[in-house]
């Protein structure tokens, strides 16, 4: 049996004609992992592809595709599902959207497969060598992430070169939050499922480097959890970076101990700095964290911070771009990052949208946090396009980066690097950017769009 795994891209991130002439991206996890966790019982030979570094071929040489789709790269995947189907490969389909948007999914596949795909994947494969391929296979209600015997991703199938990183790890998934614009409670529910400690820990020492990055969508979400892991990290030595809510903010002694383990660096989503625009995101447990000031704490322990900002919120005027700007660099966010408010499928974002008749499209390419694809309460289409690239760029002037580095203390060239990859972004999004006169909206849509026509740009 051959098998192919693919990871479709969007235009924004495709392989010589996406935003980048060259990969800045860390090696991905769920090919590696899909690729593991075939049944060693199969007679297999397996192949994997990243559209995000290399051109995929016009048919691989395999009986069976399998493609993770994220909502951004469902067109993509649909288009490539087809050919392959065509030429008479079979095709699975997988990944966030397919869990959120089953019934869509499932006309361009032979088969999908819903939730986590731990089980079910390895199941689906044996019934394919059997001839009894189902159309779909779908997560127990009782997965599990607690089993030692998981085997490790294999990573050496990527060319590492081709990637920032290969040192990619994760302890745990989902989040015991429920955002309003979040896909993962819609996908896969508010109780976060976790790997043993252990595990994690040998996982980290077969792959040796130093400097390490977890992709868990909130490494703090239990904190007995998160108090186990760092803890187990102090003695290997290493330097990680990863996930987290402002709500460290209030346990000094976690904090301590992140740095302790090698934390030194975090991703948090800020989201707004408008008032009531945390309560539009579902968020209001930020409410309670002073940010200048947990900014300041992270700094004070040598953790720098990427900020991540949401614009497009109810609350929002055309005045939170620059407002937000000015904020970034004051506070000293070490990379600031800035995305458009998107209602993916299945999330109570876009069923509230729908209802108000605002979403403007259903293109899943423009579903990429840098597009317009809804209208916004309090501005145009075209002023929330222009703002945000205005942002990227503000944010990201030389004299914004410096002030930002010299108030974060940012010595490292690193830090520089890195907002230089940023600048470079910010001065290029342009080119792959459509806004709202480029929307083609659906037919039973044809109301609300032609609303959003006769306002003002």
């Amino acid at each position: 049996m051959k098998i192919a795994l693919l990871s479709p891209k969007g235009p924004l991130y495709r392989h010589r004609h996406g935003i980048f002439r060259k990969s800045l991206r860390y090696q991905p996890l769920t090919l590696t992992t899909l690729a593991a966790l075939v049944p060693p019982e199969l007679d297999v030979e397996i192949e994997l592809f990243d559209e995000g570094i290399q051109d995929l071929p016009e048919l691989p040489d395999a009986d069976i595709v399998g493609m993770t789709v994220i909502t951004g790269t469902a067109k993509r995947a649909y288009e490539l599902a087809a050919r392959y189907r065509a030429n008479g490969i079979t095709v699975v389909l997988g990944g966030p959207h397919v869990t959120l948007v089953p019934d869509e999914a499932r006309a361009h596949a032979d088969a999908i497969v819903i939730g986590y795909a731990e089980d079910t994947w390895p199941e689906l494969l044996r019934d394919y060598a059997a001839g009894a391929l189902r159309a779909e296979y779908r997560q127990a209600p009782d997965f599990s992430l607690n089993r030692p015997d998981m085997p490790f991703a294999r990573r050496e199938l990527f060319d590492r070169r081709r990637f920032l990183t290969q040192a990619v790890f994760e302890a745990t998934r989902s989040c015991g939050h429920d955002c309003e614009f979040c896909v993962a409670p819609s996908a896969w529910g508010r109780k976060q499922l976790q790997k043993p400690v252990s595990w994690v820990v040998d996982d980290i020492r077969r792959v040796g480097d130093k400097r390490i990055l977890f992709v868990d969508l909130n490494l703090v979400s239990s904190r007995a959890y998160a108090m186990e892991l760092f803890s187990a990290l102090v003695p290997l030595g290493v330097r990680w970076f990863g996930l987290s809510t402002v709500l460290i903010a209030h346990d000094p002694e976690l904090m301590q101990l992140m740095r302790r383990s090698g934390c030194r660096g975090l991703l948090l989503g800020l989201e707004t700095i408008t008032q009531g625009g945390l309560g539009d995101a579902g968020k209001r447990f930020n409410e309670s964290v002073n940010y200048r000031r947990l900014i300041d704490d992270l700094h004070e322990l040598g953790i720098a911070v990427q900020g991540c900002f949401v614009f497009g919120l109810d609350h929002d005027t055309p005045a939170v771009f620059d407002a937000t700007v000015e904020f970034a660099i004051d506070a000293g966010i070490d990379l600031p990052r800035f995305a458009v408010l998107t209602p993916f499928p299945g999330t109570p974002l876009h069923a509230r949208l729908a209802a108000e008749g605002r979403i403007l499209t259903r293109d899943w390419e423009l579903y990429d946090g840098q597009h317009v694809v809804f209208q916004p309460r309090h501005m145009s289409t075209r002023e929330l396009a222009a703002g945000h690239e205005r942002a990227w760029k503000s944010v990201y002037r030389v004299s914004a980066i410096a002030r930002r580095l010299w108030k974060a203390r940012a010595w490292e060239p690193l830090a520089l690097a890195a907002n230089l990859g940023y600048r470079f972004y910010a001065h290029n999004l342009h080119r792959f950017y459509t806004c709202d006169w480029h929307l083609t909206p659906l037919p039973r849509l044809a109301g609300a769009a032609a609303e959003v026509a006769r306002r003002p740009a």
